[in-house]
């Protein structure tokens, strides 16, 4: 593949999503909901109860059934559908994380499609083997995954497109050949990932044009082909990407070989061992984070250098301060095609090895520079990200391994139904690095 056609195809990290057509009680706007400034829904719960299958035989006979502050609650069994949400304000809960399953059987494309619905939750139970996506929101203020296990579906574990005040917590993903967690075009997107798994992945997150009010933190992102990806492009709406807060994670082993899943599109590999890795975004805070044994660069910040006539997005502003890095197999830090004025700075990082030398003591947050990084010593060479031959091939998604059980929700079965509104965020004192 040509040197161009690579490095797009890995700044693509998301997706042009079709929003399909309107179905009754959907959101009747047609604008980029992503870009509003409606306040976050509220929805008060109703205290009904449509249970599946003992009110309705399957999950869209519930779902179809249910109003606005219902609980759908899915009694455990393997369910054999796709799933398509248009009313706003229910919640849909599994009786048991993982005995409540959904199953794609390799056939079907989404396991639970939420189209321009507000405030629709999801909970406790599992989502498996679809072609596309396990759980996709598009077009909605209001949305929330909680206590779910997404695995070995053929595009992204769990996905927001397009979508405003949001929730990713206590959940699992793996075995995506694009990414495990997915948060693309809004901004501001108010939203919050916080204490998720993300394994097995060609990309444990990535999310294009995202940003303000954005906060990945709290999680676990290990054996991943890249970390964290967040980028920008002109495939989607309110580019570029910024203001995101990646703090108190942990990344471990992005690019080693038990990182299963492969797009099956090179391209996506010139992140490969990246553990995380700002592309084209601007004003991002990477804070706090522990990263550990990646194949290539443990923080990266690059630009989108506007190949194949795509609009150029430089990467400006960003702060990396007091991670962790260890371990990284090209450097724990580094800058590619830095430029004078990109603001980008490196203070307080425990690290062993940075690209340029002395990337730290040359742009450090909060003071004068002492020297200009472009014209340091011990620069990268882009060529060496462009040739992907030698990484490990990874394997169909269909043949990644399948998790071990995952913690519950309690009280599952008695838990009033909540449905999703504005996302609480941590404060910043109360963060942690998980184990």
């Amino acid at each position: 593949m040509r040197a161009a056609a690579l490095m797009m195809a890995v700044l693509a990290g998301g997706a042009v999503a079709a929003v399909g057509v309107m179905a009754p009680g959907a959101r009747a706007d047609t604008a980029v909901v992503g870009a509003g400034n409606e306040p976050a829904p509220t929805f008060a719960p109703s205290g009904r109860v449509v249970e599946v299958p003992a009110d309705a035989p399957t999950i869209q006979a519930g779902v179809d059934r249910a109003r606005a502050g219902d609980l759908v609650l899915i009694a455990p069994g393997v369910y054999r559908e796709a799933v398509v949400v248009t009313t706003a304000g229910i919640v849909l809960r599994g009786v048991d994380r993982n005995r409540t399953i959904l199953d794609g059987q390799f056939r079907r494309q989404t396991g639970v499609k939420v189209m321009r619905a507000d405030g629709v939750a999801i909970e406790n139970l599992t989502v498996r083997d679809y072609k596309s996506n396990g759980l996709y929101w598009t077009g909605v203020h209001g949305y929330r995954a909680s206590y779910v296990t997404s695995y070995r579906n053929g595009d992204y574990g769990v996905f927001a497109y397009d979508s405003q005040w949001g929730t990713f917590e206590r959940s699992y993903a793996s075995g995506s050949p694009d990414s495990g967690f997915y948060i693309g075009q809004c901004n501001p997107c108010h939203a919050v990932i916080d204490d998720v798994v993300a394994e097995h992945n060609q990309l444990g997150y990535s999310g294009t044009n995202s940003g303000g009010d954005l906060h990945i933190v709290q999680s676990r992102w290990r054996f991943n082909r890249a970390g964290i990806v967040p980028n920008s492009l002109d495939s989607e709406d309110l580019a570029p990407q910024g203001d995101a807060d990646i703090s108190a994670n942990r990344i471990t082993e992005s690019g080693s070989p038990t990182a299963r899943a492969a797009s099956g599109n090179e391209g996506f590999d010139v992140v490969y061992g990246a553990g995380i890795a700002i592309i084209g975004g601007s004003n991002n805070v990477v804070r706090g984070n522990v990263v550990e044994d990646s194949g290539s660069i443990g923080v990266a910040i690059a630009p989108n250098p506007g190949l194949l006539g795509n609009a150029t997005y430089p990467a400006t502003g960003n702060r990396i301060e007091g991670n962790t890095v260890t371990g990284s197999k090209v450097a724990d830090l580094g800058v590619v095609l830095p430029a004078d004025g990109d603001d980008n700075c490196f203070s307080g990082n425990d690290v062993g090895t940075t690209a340029p030398v002395g990337l730290q003591a040359l742009a450090p947050c909060g003071a004068a520079a002492t020297g200009v990084v472009a014209a340091a010593p011990g620069q990268l060479d882009l060529a060496r990200f462009l040739d992907t031959s030698g990484h490990p091939r990874g394997v169909d998604y269909r043949r990644t391994p399948v998790p071990k059980r995952q913690p519950a929700m309690p009280n599952a079965k008695t838990a009033k139904a909540v449905p999703a509104g504005a996302p609480v965020v941590p404060a910043p004192e109360s963060l942690r690095v998980p184990d």
